[in-house]
């Protein structure tokens, strides 16, 4: 993936201890990648200046086919015939929801490997529980409602807990990095968010500030 910002979101968005992510800048470094480490699945990025990116799709080892999932910010029917065309298995408009990539991915992966790959439905961390699929978030008793960038701002934390997320990094996975935006968009929906998880700034048990970089969610309550 020549896209960073599109690199680091997925590798965070799938980072549940079910995988291991590796990125690589372009087709040749792709290849050559395959038959030493042989993944389970290839996710393109269709809006690389490398030509070769959409011939990595359709890739085997051995007999063995890589199941892949197209990434693009292009919805348009052309770029979606021609990754179907090399053998996609699946195609994702960028930018897109976290939730959505994991829920994707495990899908596409249960149909390759069979039903024995686990699928997450709900993230439990912290005393807190985030429901994927009924995008319903669990405090104890209580129920907050999130708006859809709350819940994926949410996710992306919990899913990654104790690890720093930037306020950049925050921009570029739940908008896009094309997205300009006021310099507290990020800070503004992590205020509104720890107010309905009930969660103060000050003492926190969920999210945490670091000064000068962004925030992460603390691993433990």
């Amino acid at each position: 993936m020549v896209d960073q910002p599109l690199a680091n979101l997925v590798a965070l968005t799938l980072n549940h201890g079910k995988y291991v992510t590796r990125i690589v800048k372009d087709a040749v470094s792709a290849r050559s990648s395959l038959e030493a480490w042989q993944p389970h699945l290839l996710l393109v990025d269709l809006d690389a200046d490398d030509p070769e990116s959409l011939r990595l799709i359709g890739q085997r080892i051995g007999r063995q086919r890589i199941p892949s999932i197209a990434l693009s910010k292009r919805g348009d029917l052309k770029t979606k015939l021609a990754a179907f065309e090399r053998g996609a298995d699946d195609i994702l408009t960028v930018p897109f929801v976290p939730e959505e990539l994991v829920a994707r991915t495990l899908a596409l992966m249960r149909r390759s490997y069979g039903d024995d790959v686990a699928f997450i439905p709900v993230i439990k961390v912290s005393g807190l529980e985030v429901d994927l699929l009924n995008q319903q978030v669990k405090v104890g008793k209580h129920r907050p409602v999130l708006t859809s960038i709350e819940q994926a701002l949410l996710y992306l934390l919990a899913s990654n807990p104790g690890q720093t997320l930037g306020r950049d990094e925050i921009l570029d996975a739940l908008w896009g990095a094309d997205y300009v935006a006021g310099s507290n968009v990020v800070d503004r929906h992590v205020r509104n968010l720890r107010l309905k998880l009930k969660d103060d700034w000050q003492k926190p048990r969920f999210i945490g500030t670091v000064a000068g970089k962004g925030y992460r969610f603390l691993p433990s309550a």
